[in-house]
């Protein structure tokens, strides 16, 4: 399962439904924010694993209690608010505020919605990178950052290679249609504009990694 898959295939419909029922909001919504929030989350992963001490930890956390079993069940996302918060705060720490505001402006979910959607999302992530990691064989923190940068370069060239990609549609739709100033590509819009940055500049300094790279500061 790519990541592009999680986004927009059976798993993300199923929690985008769920969201729906429960937060009023529209499919539509739920996947444009996953598009932006799932790679985001994974790309300051990344960035903390850079740090042997946090790529041991977030590798034990994995082990522990993320085997993508909550692939199969989605809609188990919806009850595990309280750790998707937790994991949130870990990821994100006094910058986590700032991310839901920013999310919020750029989806025009509320910021009384933002959250608890955000917490949903989060251990699906999670699942998917345990489940990425099982597959490829990482067995300790030191291939992390290998991993989850592969996981962001393949999400980016897979958008590049597919313009008509259902993806492209709602976040085309989620900024109003109409001409994007990344070659085509709404994502990159969403995400240099949640930079406040440069996305075509971004761009091509690396797809999603180099959008999402300006949020440290690279």
């Amino acid at each position: 399962m790519s990541l592009i898959d999680l986004i927009t295939g059976n798993t993300g419909n199923k929690v985008a439904e769920d969201a729906e029922n429960k937060f009023g909001i529209s499919k539509g919504q739920m996947i444009g924010l996953a598009a932006v929030a799932v790679p985001l989350i994974i790309m300051y992963l990344k960035n903390k694993s850079e740090d042997s001490d946090e790529a041991e930890s977030l590798n034990k956390a994995l082990d522990k209690d993320h085997n993508g079993s909550i692939l199969n069940n989605p809609s188990e996302a919806l009850e595990k608010e309280s750790e998707g918060n937790s994991i949130l705060d870990h990821i994100f720490g006094d910058k986590k505020s700032d991310m839901e505001s920013s999310l919020a402006n750029k989806t025009g979910i509320s910021m009384s919605t933002i959250g608890p959607l955000l917490a949903t999302l989060a251990p699906l992530v999670m699942g998917y990178i345990g489940k990425q990691k099982q597959d490829s064989g990482v067995s300790s923190g030191g291939g992390l950052s290998d991993l989850l940068g592969g996981i962001l370069g393949k999400a980016s060239t897979d958008a590049k290679a597919e313009p008509s990609n259902p993806l492209n549609d709602i976040l085309g739709g989620l900024l109003g249609g109409g001409n994007s100033a990344s070659g085509g590509n709404p994502l990159n819009d969403l995400l240099g504009g949640l930079m406040g940055g440069d996305s075509n500049k971004k761009s091509d300094e690396g797809g999603l990694g180099g959008l999402l790279g300006g949020l440290f500061g690279k």
